[in-house]
């Protein structure tokens, strides 16, 4: 396979700024220290701080591959850091995504801006299990990636403030649909909108109007916001 599949893509778009706002107030939870795991006991421990993770999967820097957790030999479908992954195979399944139920995918194709191609499968299949976000732990010769499963990992609140740049990361990553990224974010943090030719209206909470303007192609384009005063 060479290029991510169209379904594969369609929900990478969807979920790639819900996704990335979990993971910077993952980051802001979880000191990124020294850390150590245990994946039996299905934790995950840095800077004093231990959580609760299952295992997505591992990418090989050499030869360029995603392994599924499922797949790989060391642990199976039955162990236990595995077993609440298994949702996103069965996903896979349901809407013809090969990316989920491959065994091991090649990436070897892949150049575009994120480090590696293990790190968008990574955020899909975060982002379809939803929780805390996932963590990349570094190993000799790849990454495993673990998703973070436990209640006192707090999730991503609403904040207008930084929605245009999570939905220019966002649509860096998986550039197709920005304004199916922009309603799936809206959506996850029951923000009303209005898409009409070019603008995608959005009323804020606690008051005022923000404006999303996309151009002829659909590209992301300008945001203008307009706050309502304190106290009104």
């Amino acid at each position: 396979m060479s290029g991510f599949s169209p379904a594969f893509t369609r929900l990478g778009t969807a979920l790639a700024a819900v996704v990335l706002q979990q993971q910077e107030t993952l980051a802001e939870f979880l000191p990124r220290e020294d850390w150590s795991a245990d994946l039996t006991a299905r934790s995950y421990t840095s800077g004093g701080v231990t959580v609760r993770v299952s295992l997505l999967g591992s990418y090989a820097a050499r030869e360029r591959t995603w392994l599924w957790g499922w797949a790989n030999p060391q642990f199976g479908d039955g162990h236990p850091a595995v077993e609440p992954t298994l949702a996103i195979r069965g996903l896979g399944r349901r809407l013809g995504i090969p990316e989920f139920t491959t065994p091991e995918v090649d990436l070897g194709w892949y150049e575009g801006p994120a480090g590696h191609g293990g790190e968008l499968i990574a955020m899909a299949a975060g982002g379809v299990l939803g929780g805390g976000g996932y963590i990349g732990a570094g190993y000799d010769g790849g990454s495993a990636y673990l998703h973070v499963d436990d209640p006192q990992a707090p999730p991503a609140v609403w904040d207008p403030v930084p929605v245009p740049r999570l939905l220019m990361n966002a649509v860096s990553l998986f550039p197709d649909e920005p304004r199916l990224t922009l309603a799936r974010f809206l959506s996850r943090h029951r923000v009303a909108y209005r898409e009409r030719d070019g603008v995608t209206e959005i009323r804020l909470p606690g008051g005022g109007m923000a404006r999303a303007h996309f151009d002829g192609l659909g590209r992301f384009i300008d945001w203008q916001a307009e706050l309502a005063p304190a106290g009104l």
